[in-house]
């Protein structure tokens, strides 16, 4: 996976062999995602990559992280479970998605029509950080605890290795840590689960 931003606007993520060449999913929006890069950083979020994207942060904490396949890309916030969406915008990345947490687009010229509904979720998003909000975590959490996404951030092999594993072992990762009710609970089980997350393991196999 790339480590420096501006590979990905020019390369792409890093994480199939279409890395680098005219057929990447980057390529194919890369007007769309670089118009949504601006509008990130004209609010004053903070730019950085995380698990090969762009992933935008304010007060500490991530907010957003820009993503790119084949019939669209999108703009998916971390703490969905908080937005109030007052234009019904956000849809759930899949059928097992706890909240609707992106805005997604199947055209780049959609990015700059939307820039003020997209700044105003942006925003919307940072003010949260900004009191220290947080979703309560339920039995039913299936968004990245925060504790999660602050320990793969420190540990880039981790993080690789998370990423590599199917949507349906990474689900269950975040309910298991999630229904922690104590921060450092939440820790503790992300430190039990390294040795399975590296053999590229779900949280109930053997």
């Amino acid at each position: 996976m790339i480590t420096e931003i501006e590979d990905y606007f020019t390369k792409g993520c890093g994480r199939c062999d279409r890395f680098d060449t005219p057929d990447c999913a980057m390529m194919i929006w890369q007007q769309g995602l670089l118009d949504l890069r601006q509008i990130c950083k004209g609010i004053g979020l903070t730019e950085t990559v995380k698990w090969g994207h762009p992933c935008y942060m304010h007060a500490g904490r991530n907010i957003a992280i820009i993503g790119a396949f084949r019939k669209d890309f999108r703009l998916s916030f971390f703490n969905a479970a908080l937005m109030k969406d007052p234009d019904g915008a956000l849809e759930r990345q899949g059928k097992n998605t706890a909240h609707p947490d992106m805005l997604r687009f199947i055209d780049n010229a959609q990015v700059t029509a939307q820039a003020d509904l997209i700044t105003s979720y942006l925003i919307e998003a940072m003010g949260y950080a900004e009191k220290g909000i947080k979703p309560v975590p339920t039995e039913n959490t299936r968004e990245m605890p925060q504790e999660l996404a602050d320990t793969l951030d420190a540990d880039p092999k981790l993080a690789e290795a998370f990423a590599a594993l199917n949507p349906g072992r990474q689900r269950g990762y975040f309910l298991h840590i999630a229904s922690a009710k104590q921060s450092a609970t939440r820790h503790a089980r992300i430190e039990k689960c390294r040795d399975r997350i590296f053999a590229g393991k779900g949280f109930n196999e053997r």
